[in-house]
């Protein structure tokens, strides 16, 4: 039996995961041959970056790129390729240590009383390899680690109430809450050895069957803590039903005393206003996965509901929790407002719920991790790396047109054509040599290195500013005027060229690449169309001034620049990137001083036919007029110093030798509209239309990305490496187990 032909089409996370762990036997090239196929010069898809050899090899990314410490797989699987690649000790970034670093401030903007205030969150680093985590965590597990949070909390507001001398003393009349009690007292009685005063009162108020029991919010949350933790408790095949009214019971009652005593306080003090978010939204979580039974039947019980929507219906405070910067911040992280509209919000109550509970309960190391340079140079140019080592062929400069279906002799459906656009012909017939070296370590460049490509058709691309990766680009067009014959197509056929496809492009694509397959399979189609996207808008900005010098006041422990969201539109969010100074190339007497970061979602709910050449650009003007607006508007909030007059001081901006206007050209803004572009969302009802990478109906077609059913089901890095993973052991058997795959599934008992 001969090798296997596998094609991958597309170089993003989960195509280039799955290539990872299709060559991880050492043997493999005796058994199957990979060829992948990339449109344009570079790896990476969404997650793609370059370097800008005009502008001190400067970073310039898609958007802003971090990982949380609770990426299981992500981690496991870039360490995998870190340690197999093994660069020399004295080159950048030679251990994935190097290339991550974990970071622990987070702020958040709050909109209270007309003008913005910042609730700075530094989180606490945890010992531990993120690549050695576990995201294998049932409801259960995170209801108990939910209400170890919420009883740091509920201690807090409690010794606040006493303060202010609120009250603190609760009672419970009803014999239907009494029973409850009971329980939870008969639960744990033999587990406290405790003293104290307001438990001994408790207790001969159960003993004692007494009209009322008396008890405080520290009591209940401490004893319901004890509770979640005793062996018999929890546990859906003894008293499940009474086990969840137990906590039902006792954080709707500390919810009711949070509303009677603490709401007057809060308009006046931030931290208690704080406090009271945190707290409220932890109750709501918990009475959500108790009451809808996510507990038994898996978070997927509740993707039928908006995020926000399901907590208010949980009893989240609309005026202060539902709409907080919390909850705001979350959906600004997942660009998660339809057709880039945020009176529009949406996401899965079932994804954001696991999403939050994991990011927050279950890091290892920093609650984020920053790359220590470009997406491109710290993931994706290692991964080729040692793809290209092991023995995988890549073929740049070939964008994906059609794919062609046909029936085998059983009557089963599968891919027979590849067709492929060949962009650009190299330099007699060489390998494209992708990478640059940027202080020794190995980049892709921000465009096609013209000196491979045929010096006409280079000459060509320069004097049209084509963008090859641009699904509006007017390329072919211009390449059939001046050579007189359309750009060459290349087929692959079924057998001759290729066994089995891997399709790594995005959900939006598909209707662009394979409307005969959809056409085909209803649910393939479904999927194509009920799994959303949305378009995103990014800057970046060299600074002659430092995050201090602009007048942002918060310097945590850490001495760490803040990633920061739920501010204003049009870019919600920034992250301060001065690490990244030292990676770019400037002249030694003209670096800039700090590097920011913004995105936020690109309002569009209309995308023209591919003909129509100047969308984009009339896009990316407007991300301009965008940029130009938050800085002459905006940012003055996080920014004071920025400013002079009340008019912001250009002067800000890098570059000493430009003008005002000129200095704001010289920054970096993009917007991604393309298919392949656009970030995907997870509306409310829109999981159930996912398919696992081999269900569609085309037997040799596995489909990857972030967009396909895992243990995530959103677009973020860790989706889409679980997908690419999911895709290798569909095909090869191995990677054995993915952590976290099975979040969605009902409990097995």
């Amino acid at each position: 039996m001969g090798q296997e032909k596998i094609v991958i089409i597309g170089g993003g996370v989960s195509a280039m995961t799955a290539a990872l762990y299709l060559t991880e036997q050492r043997d493999w090239q005796q058994h199957r041959t990979i060829t992948v196929y990339q449109q344009g010069w570079r790896l990476g898809g969404k997650g793609a970056s370059g370097r800008n050899a005009a502008r001190g090899q400067r970073i310039e990314e898609h958007g802003l790129h971090v990982w949380f410490g609770a990426y299981v797989n992500s981690f496991k699987t870039i360490e995998t390729v870190y340690t197999q690649l093994q660069r020399p000790v004295d080159s950048p970034l030679s251990t994935w240590q190097q290339a991550l670093k974990p970071h622990s401030f987070i702020a958040l903007e709050e909109y209270i009383n007309d003008q913005w205030q910042t609730w700075p969150i530094d989180f606490p680093l945890l010992p531990g390899n993120p690549a050695e985590g576990n995201l294998d965590i049932t409801p259960w597990d995170f209801i108990k680690m939910t209400l170890a949070w919420l009883k740091k909390w509920i201690l807090d507001l409690q010794l606040a109430a006493k303060k202010a001398n609120k009250n603190i003393n609760l009672s419970t009349k009803k014999s239907r809450d009494q029973s409850l009690l009971r329980h939870l007292h008969q639960q744990i009685a033999d587990l406290v050895d405790d003293t104290e005063e307001t438990w001994q009162h408790f207790a001969d108020d159960i003993k004692q069957y007494s009209s009322e029991i008396a008890s405080t919010p520290s009591l209940l949350i401490s004893k319901l803590n004890q509770f979640a933790h005793a062996d018999n408790t929890l546990k859906p095949q003894v008293q499940e039903k009474k086990d969840g009214l137990v906590i039902w019971y006792i954080v709707r009652k500390l919810k009711r005393w949070l509303n009677s005593e603490m709401i007057e306080l809060l308009d006046n003090n931030a931290q208690l206003r704080r406090l009271y978010i945190c707290a409220d939204l932890a109750i709501a979580m918990l009475v959500g996965l108790v009451k809808d039974k996510v507990y038994r039947d898996g978070f997927g019980v509740i993707n039928k509901f908006d995020f926000r929507q399901w907590l208010i219906r949980n009893g989240a405070n609309e005026q202060y929790s539902a709409n907080s910067a919390p909850i705001r911040g979350f959906y600004d992280l997942v660009f998660a407002y339809a057709d880039g509209d945020i009176s529009k919000p949406n996401v899965e109550a079932g994804v954001a719920s696991l999403a939050m509970l994991r990011i927050a309960l279950c890091y290892r190391g920093g609650v984020m991790w920053k790359m220590q340079a470009g997406m491109g140079d710290v993931i994706f140019a290692p991964l080729y790396e040692l793809l290209k080592k092991r023995g995988v062929k890549f073929e740049y400069f070939h964008q994906l047109q059609n794919l062609e279906p046909s029936l085998n002799e059983q009557g089963e459906r599968f891919v027979e054509i590849i067709k492929l656009q060949q962009q650009v012909t190299l330099k007699s017939g060489a390998e494209y040599q992708p990478l640059v070296d940027v202080k020794k370590l190995p980049c892709w460049p921000s465009e096609p290195l013209y000196a491979q490509i045929n010096s006409e058709q280079a000459a060509l691309l320069k004097q049209h500013n084509i963008n090859l990766e641009s699904f509006w680009s007017n390329w072919p067009a211009q390449y059939e005027n001046h050579f007189g014959q359309p750009l060459p197509i290349k087929e692959l056929r079924y057998k001759d060229d290729f066994d089995r496809i891997i399709l790594g492009v995005s959900v939006a694509s598909l209707e662009h690449v394979c409307p005969s397959l959809l056409a085909l399979d209803t649910n393939f189609a479904a999927q194509a169309k009920q799994v959303k996207t949305v378009a995103t808008q990014a800057a970046q900005l060299w600074l002659s001034k430092t995050d201090e010098q602009l007048g942002w006041q918060y310097r945590p422990p850490s001495k760490e620049g803040p990633i920061l969201s739920s501010f204003s539109e049009p870019f919600d969010t920034w992250a301060a990137m001065m690490n990244l100074i030292d990676k770019e190339q400037w002249p030694i007497d003209c670096s800039p001083k700090n590097i920011a970061y913004f995105c936020s979602v690109f309002p569009c709910d209309y995308y023209p036919p591919q003909s129509e050449h100047q969308f984009v650009f009339q896009a990316k003007s407007q991300v301009k007029a965008n940029l130009k607006g938050m800085l002459e508007n905006n940012i003055q909030a996080i920014w004071p110093l920025a400013y002079q007059n009340n008019q912001f001081d250009w002067s800000v901006l890098h570059g000493s030798q430009l003008s005002g206007d000129e200095r704001l050209n010289a920054q970096y803004w993009r917007v991604n509209v393309d298919p392949s572009e656009r970030y995907v969302l997870s509306v409310a009802g829109s999981s159930q239309y996912r398919l696992a990478t081999d269900e569609t109906q085309f037997t040799n077609l596995f489909i990857t990305g972030d967009w396909i059913k895992t243990g995530v089901n959103a677009g973020c890095v860790e989706a889409a490496v679980m997908a690419g993973m999911q895709t290798a052991r569909a095909m090869v058997g191995y990677p054995q187990h993915i952590s976290g795959e099975d979040a969605f599934a009902a409990l097995k008992h």
